[in-house]
């Protein structure tokens, strides 16, 4: 069975990109996020190597570029994220939280 990472929420906004577009370079996830944050070009591309060393998102080099793909959809990344919040602050259990 494929396990999926676990990402933070730094790198959530990031594979928010990637998701709405795959196959971005560094250079356009980091142009697409300049609008809505104030990272530095440095910064999105340790987040994109982290992700890619939580093997969340995968590469192809094309020429001197790479382009980066989601390993996993984002239904399937938001599903364990809701598992996740589940555990830690309710045991497991859905009906507290209702």
């Amino acid at each position: 069975m494929e396990t999926h990472p676990r990402i933070s929420e730094a790198e959530w906004t990031v594979m928010k990109v990637v998701w709405k577009a795959p196959g971005l370079s560094a250079e356009q996830v980091i142009d697409a996020l300049a609008a809505t944050s104030e990272w530095s070009p440095a910064t999105v591309k340790t987040l994109l190597n982290r992700l890619l060393g939580k093997k969340a998102l995968r590469f192809e080099k094309k020429g001197k570029a790479y382009l980066y793909f989601p390993n996993f959809s984002e239904a399937q990344m938001s599903a364990v994220e809701a598992d996740s919040f589940l555990d830690r602050v309710f045991d497991g259990a859905l009906s507290p939280m209702v």
